[in-house]
């Protein structure tokens, strides 16, 4: 049963506000008016009156959330940005405290409802690996880009990005990873910050992502657009793009689901009896227990990269066409290949292979430029950047991948991954 609920109140709430520094300042919160649609269920049916056993209900859909605040002695405008950071952090705590799927559990009659309550479903993986196009909002320089991401918008289940100083396509790949509660409803939101030091950092952009979009076990990449709210779809103005690169795991399937991120994944049977045990003690061969350190598998292994072609690159050179060639980096490792020149061509072909030993694939990316190249230098003609995710679950794939900061181009490529399983200490 779903119905609308309207509450107002003028409740007395003091909150003791801690700022970065250590300056506690005692807030009030009144005024407080909400109106939603709340969700009910009656479960479990049981034979005798009331023919329930409890009562679950939650938010469904927020309409309106409002509230006054006021700093006791004092006036909240004074310190810039605190206002706005403190009705952030309130309306997303009570907000997460009530909307589905959280749910509050009323028992009705004795029982135990435990099946009832919140459980995590899955494992939601989840690569940052840039932004493009960012806003600009430094007068001075660019802006100092930074990513915050979360499913459930309380601070311990938010996930912050390093800062990448003035730039406006910042590349992080940096990986996180989030508890799923209910795949069918839940979203994935990003949102990018220009960093300002001591004053409040400025919301550049925001994004979301449904996880019910995701197919369990297959690595999605994609490009979000930044809009200024979610929740109002009238933002025309462009505020540049995020890229993700997404792996949702669910919990107890059995279909050959595997997550890359696991310590267990791709271990041979020997490594899988030498990590088992408690505190890294394994069994080998014979019963012998051996007492070893704690250590996790990391990907190891070589990455065959062949460069097939190129299409519609942009022309840059006075006559009308371009000589392009491609570069290949490794990102950590900063190796680097790059291919032949191909005079006087927009649609190149070079079928050319690179391998590169990869240390640590999960955290290493793979940035493929191509070049115009000239007498006395080289002109840029765009990129695009690849995680090594996929490669790693799927073995090899061929694709054709649009080129980021160019008005035209596409890049046929085909990877191979070679695992070589190593530990490491930890």
């Amino acid at each position: 049963m779903e119905l609308e609920m309207n509450w107002d109140g003028n409740p007395s709430i003091i909150l003791g506000i801690k700022t970065r520094f250590g300056v506690s300042l005692p807030v009030q919160v009144k005024d407080i008016g909400f109106t939603g649609v709340f969700k009910l269920i009656f479960k479990p049916l049981v034979p005798e009156f009331p023919c329930f056993g409890a009562i679950c209900y939650s938010l469904r859909q927020k309409k309106k959330m409002d509230f006054t605040l006021k700093v006791i002695g004092g006036d909240i405008s004074a310190i810039p940005g605190l206002d706005d950071a403190i009705q952030e952090t309130i309306r997303n705590a009570v907000e997460d405290s009530i909307t589905w799927p959280v749910r509050k559990v009323v028992p009705i009659l004795p029982g135990d409802y435990s099946d009832l309550e919140l459980k995590p479903v899955g494992i939601l993986e989840v690569k940052l690996v840039q932004a493009k196009n960012l806003t600009n909002k430094d007068l001075i320089g660019k802006s100092d880009p930074f990513a915050k991401l979360y499913i459930r918008p309380l601070p311990d289940k938010t996930k912050t990005s390093k800062i990448i100083n003035n730039d406006l396509n910042p590349i992080w790949n940096e990986h996180f990873e989030f508890v799923v509660e209910d795949a069918s409803t839940q979203h994935l939101v990003v949102k990018v910050y220009d960093d300002e030091g001591l004053q409040a950092s400025e919301l550049l952009g925001c994004a979301q992502v449904k996880l019910s979009e995701l197919e369990p076990g297959k690595v999605k990449d994609v490009w979000l657009k930044l809009v200024k709210d979610l929740e109002v779809q009238r933002d025309n103005k462009n505020r540049g793009q995020v890229h993700l690169e997404l792996l949702y795991c669910p919990f107890g399937v059995e279909n050959g689901l595997v997550n890359p991120f696991s310590s267990d994944f791709s271990m041979t049977s020997l490594e899988k009896v030498l990590k088992s045990g408690e505190n890294g003690t394994g069994v080998i061969g014979n019963g012998n227990e051996v007492a070893q350190k704690r250590r996790e598998v990391i990907i190891r292994g070589v990455l065959a990269v062949t460069v097939i072609s190129a299409e519609d690159l942009p022309m840059v050179d006075l006559m009308g066409k371009a000589d392009p060639f491609v570069t290949l980096t490794m990102k950590k490792s900063e190796m680097r290949n790059k291919t032949r020149v191909v005079n006087n061509c927009l649609n190149p072909v070079w079928n050319q292979t690179f391998d590169f030993v990869v240390e640590d694939g999960l955290h290493d990316m793979l940035i493929i430029e191509v070049w115009d190249h000239d007498t006395f230098g080289k002109d840029y003609m765009g990129r695009c950047i690849l995680t090594l995710t996929r490669v790693i679950l799927e073995g090899e794939y061929k694709e054709c991948f649009q080129l980021d900061e160019a008005k035209s181009g596409r890049l046929n490529l085909h990877l191979k991954w070679t695992p070589q399983h190593i530990y490491r200490d930890s």
